[in-house]
């Protein structure tokens, strides 16, 4: 049985937002996600989380990180995805002068 690829709405923050704390990265995700790409233009590094706490995810300024989740698994019938309601946050490594960070996601229906 075949199954739709569907496009989720983009998430942003610019520069001007990101702090030294966590801040949200738009709003939680309403599908299980199965591929996800953080792209970072902002002109300073960033940490990634989807807890809000604990630096999770490096993303180096001008480049991003894709995460296909379906690929390589181990089962034919297994599939890895991120939850339904998972929240993204970004925080500065040092201050951002320019850019924005954006979170793609990608999601079967």
């Amino acid at each position: 049985m075949a199954q739709n690829v569907r496009f989720d709405t983009l998430r942003s923050l610019a520069f001007g937002s990101i702090t030294g704390s966590f801040v949200a990265v738009g709003t939680p995700t309403t599908q299980a996600s199965r591929l996800v790409c953080i792209t970072n233009t902002c002109d300073t590094d960033m940490f990634f989380s989807v807890d809000g706490i604990n630096n999770q995810l490096y993303v180096p300024s001008k480049s991003f990180k894709l995460f296909d989740l379906c690929t390589n698994r181990t089962h034919v019938d297994q599939v890895f995805v991120l939850p339904i309601n998972t929240q993204f946050y970004v925080k500065q490594v040092s201050a951002p002068g320019s850019g924005s960070v954006y979170i793609e996601i990608v999601y079967g229906s």
